[in-house]
């Protein structure tokens, strides 16, 4: 009968893993917690019965796009802004990741939460994005300059991605409970 796993040989196989496979172990992370995430918003929305369609199809759009999206922004970032860490530049990192980034992921979300996992017709999504994709992007705007100051100002490169899939964690709450309202709100108006 072999030892236990502890949790510090869990934390550096996962070091070990982030160090020798970056990109990999990047997206892995962001489609799990993406999964663990919507396993958390279904119940939170009065899901009864876990829709895991639903959370797979969450888990292949971040470990498909948030992760490696992320990594390669982050890692073009700091070549292009040499690693440097004073506070212009951290200042004009966060800058260029809410300009660029940001809405593009929240765009992206919506779309394929739309049209991928609800399997609504376009003109619909389309419409649903155009109420309330503003409102969702100033709201990032609100919240997720402070997570990237903290990630440029303090945080590893190679836990950029990590730091921010753990934050998504709860945004993703955040977007899905708002979706959902809003489908309900768009239902009864009908």
């Amino acid at each position: 009968m072999g030892s236990p796993p502890n949790n510090k040989t869990t934390l550096q196989r996962y070091l070990s893993q982030l160090q020798q496979h970056p990109l990999r172990t990047k997206a892995i992370t962001a489609g799990v917690l993406s999964g663990v995430s919507d396993v958390v918003s279904q119940k939170l929305s009065g899901i009864q019965k876990i829709q895991l369609r639903r959370v797979l199809l969450k888990m292949i759009f971040a470990g498909g796009f948030l992760g490696p999206a992320g990594h390669f922004f982050h890692t073009t970032l700091d070549k292009i802004f040499q690693g440097k860490k004073d506070t212009k530049t951290v200042a004009k990192k966060v800058l260029v990741e809410q300009l660029t980034l940001s809405p593009l992921n929240h765009l992206l979300f919506m779309i394929y939460y739309g049209v991928v996992i609800e399997r609504t017709p376009w003109n619909l999504v389309r419409d649903r994005i155009q109420k309330t994709y503003p409102t969702v992007q100033i709201t990032a705007w609100t919240f997720f300059p402070i997570v990237g100051w903290i990630n440029y100002k303090y945080v590893p490169l190679h836990f950029r991605v990590i730091l921010h899939s753990l934050v998504a964690f709860f945004w993703g709450i955040f977007l899905t409970l708002r979706a959902k309202s809003t489908t309900l709100a768009l239902a009864k108006a009908k």
